[in-house]
């Protein structure tokens, strides 16, 4: 069984950082793209970032780019979501999910196909 597990979230003042981590288990975390969602209140869920744990490539949306860095431990099986910069839109509930690379729903590059979701992390930016 695919579980997730997110963590890092918190209150920041604009500006400042955190870092989240996705705590994965139950599958073979070598053959996975795992990605970082985010939903702020009476919004839809959107796509943030995404990284493929077989090669390492990563994909951003245009509005964390040059501000988040994705990266992956393939030994402690975990994602983490460096957030800088932070700004008080980033305001949301943080989401990873999984998808394995092989699928026919997976396109790299993209937030398609991903599934599993983790519970979320809550991350507030204050002004």
């Amino acid at each position: 069984e695919v579980q997730l597990v997110e963590s890092g979230g918190g209150l920041v003042q604009a500006g400042g950082s955190l870092r989240l981590s996705c705590a994965a288990s139950g599958f073979t975390f070598d053959d996975y793209a795992i990605g970082w969602f985010r939903q702020a209140p009476g919004k839809e869920r959107e796509g943030v970032s995404c990284i493929s744990s077989s090669d390492g490539s990563t994909y951003y949306a245009d509005s964390v780019k040059g501000r988040f860095t994705i990266s992956s431990d393939n030994a402690k099986n975990t994602v983490y979501l460096q957030m800088n910069s932070l700004k008080p839109e980033d305001t949301a509930v943080y989401y990873c999910a999984a998808v394995p690379t092989t699928s026919g729903s997976y396109y790299p590059g993209s937030f398609q196909g991903f599934g599993s979701w983790g519970q979320g992390t809550q991350v507030t930016v204050s002004s």
